[in-house]
């Protein structure tokens, strides 16, 4: 049976971001929402309560944009194969269209007033961009005048109907509509790539903005160029540019790491924000996009941070007032905090493929970035020791192992270096147990203080307390026991037919349940490696990760098939089960508690998800 949800909450995966290209961000006509792209989903994400976001996944490639209709009904979106896909944001999700635009990226796309029509640009080979209705896909104007990309487009909101294009060709063409037809071409008034242009919302004005460090101001009926204002203002590529909902001003963004608003009649900053640490020049706080959501009382604006970090701006104050950070790559592995039924279970960890390690107050759905001297890849495991300092450890697939300060949320000290590429990562009260394909190397307080070698390469590894199960390529699993520094093998079980990929115990470390690359999950005995039960064997796929709850009552399990299990000792044959949880696989699962589950996956996304009636 499938898993009731009472609450679905999506920690939702950062947008995606490229260095020195634009990262469009909308917001719907009430300032409530915030849509983007991020890998090959789309995030719909609340502003005023980040943690609570909906994505939709039917984009079968790179997703790159995705804007709201004015009427509030639909989101058009765009991903690198050239697809634009309209989709209910108010219902179900359903997918109301799918057409083809380009032979490339689809860079930007417009709405017009009427949410019936939409122009969608980017990079092709016979054609950069293409209008169609929204419902049919007929085509309402052609979009000529360009020789390279078009990296942004806009549509003027009320009649007579206009539209302006601007991409690599410092080509600023204006259409008359519709249906849409070229009017106008600017040439001579950027001198590099043209990266933003936008209609104020009362259409009198049009700007563009570009890697030149220019900004530029037309008529937004005429077309006609008024003037250039801020020259010499900003010192990097201007990445992006958003109106406020009263047409007086603009808000930029800019690889310098700053944000501007701009006063239209003036032509003068009025505020500046630097963001990141003063004096530093860390390409990872590049301003690469920026949006003014309307019809708010606030006057927010939220620029987008290279990391992926959405920076909430408020005119007048002279810093972010919130900073909403999280994955924008794969996550790759999740655990909890704390040990079972403590108060701080509600904080997750989550390691990802670019190498950041994040936690996650559940609560309020606020992630911090860990700082400091991170590894350069693949998080392949997380750890905290019962007893000692409040430290977690990592392994990464650049062969270290690294210390984290819980409570600063900082690396520590430096890296040590394994013996080989890490399979895993465990900790027992006192110790760290990182296992390798030879065997497996022991920590404690963050220096190696000894090695076991294992009967069989190592594929994973779990401990409890002073016990440990190492997981193995030829299908065993070896039970031993922590010995001072060393490990003390007990008995070996030969757990199944396929690679052991996972292994957790159960609170009172009585049982062991064991994952394989075939979906399988079986549970036996510590004590004598009996079998309990091998019925559980719905996943179609390797399985990622395993947790128990507290009362050792139910087994989560999570695969690379995209599904979540939950099952039941008492009744092995019944399951609940979550469909599609994470698209393109799940990495890691963890139970929080009674009938709350953690679940992080592929899509660079954290959810949690509540089982209504589960003990």
């Amino acid at each position: 049976m499938d898993l009731r949800l009472s609450t679905v909450v999506h920690l939702a995966a950062s947008p995606s971001t490229i260095r020195g290209q634009p990262t469009q961000l909308a917001s719907d006509a009430k300032g409530e929402r915030l849509a983007y792209a991020a890998n090959k989903s789309i995030f719909l994400r609340s502003i005023d309560n980040p943690a609570i976001a909906r994505q939709y996944t039917e984009h079968k490639t790179q997703t790159t944009v995705a804007r709201f209709s004015p009427s509030g009904f639909y989101v058009a979106s765009g991903d690198a194969s050239g697809l634009v896909r309209v989709w209910d944001c108010v219902g179900e999700g359903i997918t109301k269209g799918e057409y083809s635009i380009v032979n490339g990226r689809i860079n930007d796309l417009a709405w017009d007033g009427d949410s019936q029509r939409i122009i969608a640009v980017g990079d092709g080979k016979q054609r950069y961009g293409h209008c169609i209705t929204w419902d049919s896909g007929n085509t309402v104007g052609e979009i000529y005048g360009h020789t390279q990309q078009i990296n942004s487009v806009s549509i003027r909101q009320q009649r007579p109907l206009r539209a302006a294009a601007a991409g690599d060709d410092k080509n600023l063409v204006f259409y008359h509509g519709a249906p849409f037809k070229f009017n106008t071409g600017i040439k001579d008034k950027h001198t590099n790539y043209i990266y933003g242009v936008g209609f104020s919302p009362d259409g009198s004005t049009l700007v563009s903005v570009g890697a030149d460090r220019r900004i530029w101001l037309y008529d937004g009926k005429t077309g006609e160029p008024k003037g250039q204002i801020g020259e010499g203002e900003h010192q990097g590529s201007i990445l992006g540019v958003s109106w406020s909902q009263d047409s007086r001003r603009f808000a930029t963004a800019s690889a310098d790491r700053t944000v501007k608003i701009w006063d239209a009649e003036a032509g003068k900053a009025a505020q500046t924000w630097r963001l990141g640490d003063e004096g530093s020049m860390d390409v990872k706080d590049q301003q690469v996009g920026v949006v003014w959501p309307p019809g708010r009382s606030d006057d927010l604006l939220i620029s987008l941070s290279l990391s992926g970090d959405l920076n909430y701006l408020v005119q007048g104050n002279p810093k972010p007032t919130r900073v909403v950070q999280g994955h924008q790559k794969s996550i790759t592995s999740l655990t909890k905090l704390g040990s079972n039924g403590g108060n701080d279970m509600q904080t997750l960890w989550s390691g990802s493929f670019e190498g950041r390690v994040c936690s996650w107050d559940v609560a309020t759905g606020d992630a911090n970035e860990i700082e400091g001297a991170r590894h350069s890849g693949y998080i392949a495991g997380l750890a905290k020791t019962h007893e000692g300092p409040g430290r977690i450890y990592s392994v990464g697939w650049d062969d270290t192992i690294r210390s984290i300060d819980i409570g600063a949320k900082t690396y520590t000290g430096s890296a040590n270096k394994l013996s080989g590429q890490p399979k895993g990562i465990a900790a027992g009260n006192s110790v760290v147990l990182v296992g390798t394909s030879e065997g497996v190397e022991i920590y404690n307080d963050g220096e190696k203080t000894g090695y076991f070698k294992s009967e069989f390469a190592v594929t994973t590894v779990a401990a409890h307390g002073s016990t440990v199960a190492l997981g193995g390529e030829d299908s065993s699993v070896q039970i031993c026991g922590i010995s001072g520094r060393s490990l003390t093998a007990k008995a070996t079980v030969k757990a199944s037919r396929n690679p052991v990929s996972a292994l957790a115990f159960s609170p009172d470390s009585s049982l062991l349940a064991v994952g394989d690359s075939r979906g399988r999950v079986l549970v036996y005995r510590v004590a004598d490696g009996s079998l309990v039960t091998d019925r559980w064997t719905a996943h179609t796929a390797r399985i990622t990760s395993i947790d128990w709850n507290d009362n050792g009552t139910h087994v989560v399990s999570g695969s690379l098939d995209t599904n979540i299990f939950v099952w039941s000792l008492a009744n092995p044959g019944d399951w609940l089960q979550v469909s599609n949880a994470h698209k393109e696989g799940v990495n890691g699962v963890a139970w929080i508690d009674g009938c709350k589950i953690a679940s992080a996956g592929a899509d660079a996304a954290v959810k949690l998800w509540k089982a209504d009636g589960l003990k």
